[in-house]
């Protein structure tokens, strides 16, 4: 037979305790750690709507921006419009890539990766499209031959 000493009944039954303590403690936070998950996961998707709200906006002004590519004989008002808009895209542009750098330790994670992929993919695209509408407006009219082929385009 096994005579046990106080001070082991001691410490059995200090780990009993404590056992007892935090198995009690899990079962009552399985709960609360169950709502902090759910709560994570739906800011979660409220940043992933929220990211996919802003590349929408973007892919229409990138859509409208194309379709002034295609405008020929402007005024001089509308051409400094344009201007102006180029700007404000370059603007734009500078101040998008700065939130997207600070996504960066998202896309690491695997959080929302393609919705980042599809954002860098509009705003990429907001910047080809706005070099292209300066490109059009302000450098290849000064080309003769430039001219005369957005001519012949025009009457396709």
């Amino acid at each position: 037979m096994i005579t046990i000493s106080a001070s082991n009944i001691e410490k059995i039954s200090q780990t009993f305790n404590e056992v007892r303590t935090i198995s009690f403690q899990e079962k009552k936070e399985a709960s609360i750690s169950e709502e902090s998950i759910n709560a994570f996961l739906d800011k979660i998707i409220e940043f992933k709507k929220l990211l996919h709200e802003k590349t929408h906006k973007i892919e229409l002004i990138n859509e409208n921006l194309e379709k002034i590519t295609w405008f020929n004989d402007l005024e001089q008002e509308a051409l400094m419009m344009i201007n102006e808009t180029i700007s404000l895209c370059k603007d734009l542009h500078s101040t998008l890539i700065r939130f997207y750098v600070k996504l960066n330790f998202l896309k690491v994670k695997g959080i929302a990766k393609n919705e980042i992929k599809v954002f860098k993919t509009a705003i990429d695209d907001l910047k080809e499209i706005s070099e292209d509408l300066e490109s059009v407006f302000f450098f290849l009219p000064h080309i003769p031959d430039f001219k005369d082929t957005t001519k012949k385009l025009s009457l396709i």
